[in-house]
């Protein structure tokens, strides 16, 4: 977009809370102000913005400022913010029992600022750490308080609280006493360009108008939540500040440095839009050579400096750089791998995406369910060559509930004693919809009747408008994520995956690594990543889009990269071949996956690659590297050869 284009629309995404609608409402209400563009508002929790700025659906956002670092190479609008500089009442831990005390924290998800605040402030100010985190909604967060479990809860949920509970730790005051300086939490944040000076001069406008409109922001609130108005009054005009001057950029600064020590964040810079307008130098963007040496060393990098990685970094840096990650986080030069077993025991689905070529509709005279007596065959193949579990998934197939996954999985575990690593999120959901359970509740069940794991599969590509190109009936980047979380919360573990080369770009690929490795900050749940490309053959219904060996080798790469929570990636073999796996382990894998006594979902689009045990221990060793039987849990099960 063109910054001074006036016919083009600006999209400005903002928090919804109360205290930012000082700086959003006048915008919202003047959509059309004077010969300024027209602006096109959105509204939504901090974590819907924040995504909202990611995926490239607002020029500008009111978000927050760890979502910021986390996309990285985002301006300011100078001279405005949300902050506080001691008690900010809606940004607190309650508890009712003492703060040492606490074990487990519910955290409100709606803002990553906050959550990483709380875990700056836990390390700081008890000997313990910081509790386990569990994610939740901010209701389901309040209502988790209980012995030992504290909650985090920010935005207007935190004011509606007050006093309610017996401890209550204001992070924005714990700040200030650790550090003497304000805490910013959030500003009008957007990428270079995107606003000329008159659309700055707009903004401030704004915020003077909305702030001499305080009391009649916080009367109407007040009256519409059932609140003192004097109370939410105090709250707009004493508890808040909207400057953001020399104190609070100091404040901001202080916590990207210490949240960049903690590896909770990427390193970030202060930079405003007027920056790329002043006279004076601006900051220069790192060399490649530096966010190489950065990541190599286990720094984390920042969404816009992993697309810098992926569009600009020569292939054999990248590799490189993965390469030493690897040998620093598994310094024993040996690659594992599984032996296992592949069973889709069923291909009838409702789902339709357009990439599968293994799926069939119901009713469909190709459709199958396995017998029990196939299943046997299959699975006493697997005991028989020293397999240790079964890798179970299928199509969404509306005649199969839950008590027929119950008696299976118990069946299994009886007759066989195998591990179950089962069922993707997808299949999940399903069986809740058909059930009308929750999925903690199916999870509970299937783990009660054997689950042991869940597999990564159907994430494809974690960004919505690319799902629902892909597969309209597929289930929300959201969704798939919240069956991974319910699931790790329960002490399950899962990997993660990612399909691209469809309709998918560089930074929807950036994306969605990016919201794993968030998750995993939240949950440390995932053991290990895989990908692949989209593979286009035979009964597919979608055009490729960007692939092939030598993009599948930088993928792989960056993941290594900006992973740096998940400890283990493995090699694609199956899609890209046993060469390719070999030279993958040079790009960051430590792992050579599974034994293929068959694959039926990659091989229905026409790739058949497969090798025995014997085989993938050679191609390690041919490698250069040692090989290790392992479990999914990546235990070795075997010394090195």
């Amino acid at each position: 977009m063109a910054m001074n284009d006036n016919f083009s629309s600006l999209r400005v995404a903002a928090v919804a809370y109360l205290n930012a609608r000082p700086l959003y409402l006048p915008l919202a209400e003047s959509p059309h102000h004077g010969g300024a563009r027209p602006i096109e508002m959105q509204l939504g929790i901090p974590s819907e913005v924040a995504r909202a700025i990611a995926e490239d659906d607002a020029d500008v956002a009111l978000m927050p400022v760890a979502a910021a670092a986390t996309l990285g190479d985002l301006r300011l609008v100078r001279g405005i913010a949300i902050a506080a500089n001691g008690p900010v009442r809606s940004v607190v831990v309650v508890s009712d029992c003492p703060f040492d005390a606490i074990e487990d924290l519910a955290l409100d998800l709606s803002s990553r600022t906050s959550a990483v605040l709380a875990r700056l402030i836990f390390r700081a100010r008890r000997k313990g750490g910081e509790p386990r985190l569990v994610g939740c909604s901010s209701s389901d967060a309040i209502g988790a308080v209980g012995a030992r479990r504290g909650a985090l809860v920010i935005g207007d949920p935190a004011l509606m609280i007050e006093g309610k509970f017996r401890h209550s730790l204001d992070l924005s005051e714990a700040w200030r006493d650790i550090t003497g300086l304000p805490f910013v939490f959030a500003g009008w944040f957007g990428r270079a360009g995107v606003l000329s000076p008159d659309d700055e001069a707009r903004f401030r406008a704004a915020k003077a108008e909305g702030l001499a409109r305080r009391d009649e922001i916080a009367d109407a609130y007040a009256h519409q939540a059932n609140l003192s108005a004097e109370s939410v009054r105090s709250y707009l005009r004493d508890s808040l500040r909207y400057d953001l001057g020399d104190d609070e950029r100091r404040g901001l600064e202080r916590f990207y440095e210490e949240a960049a020590s903690a590896r909770l964040l990427p390193k970030a810079t202060v930079r405003f839009f007027d920056d790329d307008r002043a006279p004076r130098s601006s900051t220069p963007e790192p060399e490649l050579d530096t966010l190489l040496s950065r990541a190599a060393d286990g720094e984390r990098l920042s969404a816009a400096e992993g697309g810098r990685l992926l569009n600009e970094a020569s292939f054999f840096d990248l590799g490189l750089a993965a390469d030493a990650i690897r040998r620093r986080k598994h310094p024993h030069n040996v690659v594992t791998y599984i032996v296992d077993r592949n069973v889709n025991y069923t291909n009838v689905c409702t789902t339709s995406c357009r990439f599968c070529a293994f799926y069939r509709p119901v009713g469909h005279p190709e459709g199958y369910v396995l017998t029990r007596d196939q299943l046997r065959s299959k699975l006493q193949e697997v005991v028989d060559a020293g397999g240790v579990q079964i890798l179970l998934q299928g199509g969404l197939n509306p005649d199969l509930p839950l008590t027929w996954y119950e008696e299976l999985f118990q069946w299994i575990k009886t007759e066989f004693g195998l591990g179950l690593h089962a069922l993707s999120p997808e299949e999940i959901l399903h069986l809740a919809q058909i059930e009308s359970l929750s999925v903690r509740t199916i999870l509970e069940r299937l783990h009660a009747a054997g689950l042991d794991s869940v597999p990564g599969g159907g994430a494809e590509i974690l960004v919505d408008r690319v799902r629902r190109k892909i597969a309209r009936a597929k289930c929300t980047s959201d969704e798939w994520l919240g069956v991974m979380r319910t699931a790790h919360h329960m002490g399950l573990r899962s990997s993660c995956t990612m399909m691209y080369g469809t309709v998918d770009s560089g930074a929807d690929r950036i994306n969605h690594l990016i919201k794993l490795r968030d998750l995993q900050d939240e949950t440390g749940g995932f053991t290990a990543f895989f990908c692949w490309d989209y593979q286009h053959e035979q009964g597919t219904h979608l055009p490729p889009g960007e692939n092939g060996t030598f993009l599948y080798l930088k993928q792989q790469a960056v993941a290594r990269i900006l992973l740096d929570n998940i400890d283990h990636v493995g090699a694609s073999w199956v899609t890209q071949g046993p060469q390719i796996g070999q030279v993958a382990l040079r790009f960051g894998a430590d792992d050579f996956g599974s034994v293929m006594f068959e694959e039926n979902v990659v091989s229905s689009a026409g790739t058949t690659f497969a090798m025995n045990a014997n085989v993938m221990e050679k191609r390690i060793s041919e490698a250069g590297f040692r090989s290790v039987r392992r479990n999914v849990k990546y235990a070795w099960l075997s010394e090195p050869i």
